[in-house]
């Protein structure tokens, strides 16, 4: 009896093994056949084989999901009415299969953030509303908030408790609140791909050549960081008069006594009278005290700073931030500050620390090229020296290019306006110096060499 029970576990064992092989069979067979086809492009070819592997072996290969979603999207923009609502309700469903079979390579934040930008595109035709569409991104915040990195996402989400604020449905704190919590992600998104470029950027820098991978990563960070850049100031956009100093202050004038213990509300409420400009009510101030004496950091190190103009301060900013990147912002505000009040040879000495702490930004670069352009009428014994100090600007604002990938349309065109300022060809040849060197007095102390001709 024990034999025939073993004889026929063994039948079983081989009849299940031998299914599992023609199912495998058949499954590699059409997912070559779709993955064929999606590489040639021809998703509705694809559409048939691939369903086949989708439902029959979920877990075979994760091209089921990569390509899935190439064809899906193929589906939805080539068809309309009920069809396209179905394909956009099977994308969400593909999604969700490919964080069930496929988990550690679909985060959950990832492809809740994915679900709840999809169903906003199409919101009109599947009847969903702002308020259940909120909701969808903010269980990816919740969820996890450190997989929710799309740009586009991040803008819907908060746009979205813009629209309910409107709505009377969302307060002002908890919009302003929003816009903090998206921003801190954004911050930390962008720290990471500067970070990476930086090290490119440096390489670079030391003449050393980019292998061809690196060059893409160096676009891929520079694009995903201009991408954010242009989400924060949409998103200032969006904010707009909502939060205005008129706003702001009554609202956190009321609030003060019960959040004066709140570092994080404290924090929050400082920076943004500071980014709105009211910095001159008694309630900065207030403010700026009473975070200073429960946590003090660099930000209310800089912001005492700026209220008083004392040294301490300003050492003690200095002193207190840690982290490279954001003392690069700093240097960046306190050197505005001093462009601004035309003290530009310490403007251009915070400049400069900010660009060895951030060597890929290259706006300081264009702030310091601006600064010589504005002084070359100061800067000369004559009027050829004054206006060749437009060379060193011009080639001050093609370092910005350079180093940043993003600001290299604004520099060329920066460097070709300095450029069509100074000494002409015509000028180099009544001049005689050709190749000579000129030195830049004043605050710029600086050489440039005159061009050959």
């Amino acid at each position: 009896m024990k034999t025939r029970i073993t004889l026929l576990m063994i039948a079983l064992f081989m009849g299940f093994n031998f299914s599992v092989a023609q199912q495998d069979e058949e499954c590699m067979n059409n997912l070559s056949i779709f993955d064929s086809y999606v590489k040639s492009k021809k998703y509705d070819d694809a559409y048939g084989p691939w369903n086949i592997v989708r439902n029959k072996c979920p877990k075979f290969n994760r091209a089921i999901y990569v390509h899935g979603e190439k064809i899906l999207k193929h589906k939805i923009d080539n068809s309309s009415g009920a069809d396209q609502v179905a394909h956009i309700k099977d994308l969400l469903l593909l999604w969700d299969q490919a964080r069930a079979n496929f988990s550690n390579k679909y985060p959950v934040g990832e492809i809740l953030s994915d679900k709840a930008q999809l169903t906003y595109k199409y919101r009109k035709e599947l009847g969903a509303t702002g308020e259940s569409i909120y909701e969808m991104f903010d269980s990816a915040f919740k969820q996890d908030a450190g997989n929710f990195k799309s740009a586009q996402g991040l803008y819907t989400y908060f746009s979205l408790v813009v629209d309910l604020y409107d709505a009377n449905k969302k307060t002002a704190q908890q919009m302003f609140d929003k816009y903090d919590d998206v921003i801190e992600i954004i911050e930390n998104l962008e720290k990471s791909y500067t970070e990476k470029l930086n090290k490119l950027v440096q390489k670079e820098e030391s003449g050393e050549t980019l292998t061809k991978k690196e060059n893409s990563y160096k676009r891929n960070y520079g694009a995903n960081l201009e991408a954010f850049e242009k989400v924060t100031s949409s998103m200032d956009s969006k904010l707009g008069q909502r939060a205005s100093c008129e706003v702001l202050i009554p609202l956190y004038q009321k609030d003060f006594d019960q959040n004066k213990e709140n570092k994080i509300w404290l924090q929050r409420a400082m920076n943004r009278m500071y980014a709105k400009g009211c910095k001159d009510d008694p309630l900065f101030l207030k403010l700026v005290e009473q975070k200073n004496s429960l946590e003090p950091n660099a930000d209310t190190a800089y912001y005492l700073y700026i209220l008083t103009g004392e040294q301490k301060y300003f050492d003690q900013t200095i002193e207190l931030e840690t982290d490279p990147l954001r003392k690069s912002k700093l240097y960046k505000k306190l050197a505005d500050d001093f462009r601004k009040k035309g003290s530009y040879s310490r403007a251009r000495q915070y400049f400069m620390e900010a660009m060895k702490l951030n060597p890929s930004d290259g706006s300081p670069y264009l702030r310091i090229a601006n600064m010589y352009a504005k002084s070359a009428n100061s800067c000369g014994d004559d009027n050829f020296s004054k206006r060749a100090v437009f060379w060193l600007a011009a080639s001050t604002a093609e370092q910005a290019g350079r180093v940043d990938g993003r600001l290299r349309k604004a520099a060329a065109q920066s460097a070709a306006s300095y450029r069509a300022s100074a000494p002409s060809k015509a000028d180099i040849f009544t001049k005689g110096n050709a190749g000579q060197t000129i030195q830049i007095g004043c605050w710029i102390g600086r050489s440039v060499t005159v061009p050959n001709i």
